[in-house]
């Protein structure tokens, strides 16, 4: 049961936000699995499983406030290298846990990251939980699984010289019109507003490769709760802290 002062605590919270203040676009690092576990005494999948667990969790916060994307980042492409007795049981639960998300139908998905470097079941299974949702009206949740920011931009620089081959573009002329927006126009995220909040937990505080591009402007809060344990009072807390900076946007 849970305690009546800390329900009341986090009440007071919720109302305190102003909607004008709420983010379209929150980026989530959730960062902490593995320490949760060990500092448990139990194995790494234990810790993935009990992360997963809490996808949907943040996701229903997120829902309640009026967030519109979401950006969740699963799995890095430096996390591929981990030794297969770790990786192949947590690329099963991220499958698993990205299919019951589509399965609850209440948000579209939209895997993004550089899906030819997974293997193949994993890559198909994204696509088939995308593709359950794309119907889908809710929330848009961006699963970043095998996701680098330098790998997203190379990326996105490929595709758009790629385009440009194909419609008989030399490079001279290329390089003379090529700007940032060109660019965007390529990225994992194209079409979507750029991350106004990111979140990492576990008490780290550097961005990983997370969104490099489309963070540029965005305001960044660092919880020490590691995912497992991340709760709606610390999402809200998170809320709070965007709500009272002063944006300049560069200015």
């Amino acid at each position: 049961m849970r305690n009546p002062l800390y329900a009341a605590y986090e009440a007071r919270l919720a109302k305190s936000l102003s909607p004008q203040a709420i983010p379209r676009h929150v980026g989530v690092m959730l960062d902490g699995n593995r320490r949760w576990a060990r500092e448990r005494g139990a194995d790494t999948a234990h810790g993935h499983q009990a992360g997963a667990d809490n996808i949907a969790n943040l996701l229903q916060w997120c829902d309640e406030v009026g967030v519109e994307v979401v950006t969740l980042w699963l799995l890095s492409t430096d996390n591929l290298n981990r030794p297969a007795q770790e990786l192949e049981p947590l690329l099963g639960i991220i499958e698993n846990a990205v299919a019951d998300l589509a399965a609850a139908r209440r948000w579209r998905l939209n895997p993004v990251g550089a899906l030819d470097l997974l293997p193949q079941q994993t890559a198909e299974r994204l696509k088939e939980s995308a593709d359950l949702t794309r119907d889908v009206a809710g929330m848009f949740v961006n699963v970043a699984v095998g996701y680098g920011g330098r790998r997203e931009i190379a990326d996105a620089v490929r595709s758009l010289l790629q385009e440009h081959a194909g419609k008989g573009t030399s490079l001279e002329e290329l390089a003379e019109v090529i700007d940032v927006e060109h660019i965007a126009e390529h990225l994992y995220t194209r079409g979507q507003p750029d991350p106004d909040l990111v979140i990492r937990t576990s008490g780290e505080q550097r961005l990983g490769g997370f969104l490099l591009w489309q963070s540029a402007q965005s305001e960044f809060y660092f919880c020490e709760a590691y995912w497992p344990d991340f709760r709606r009072v610390d999402f809200l807390r998170a809320l709070r802290a965007y709500g009272e900076r002063n944006r300049r946007f560069g200015a």
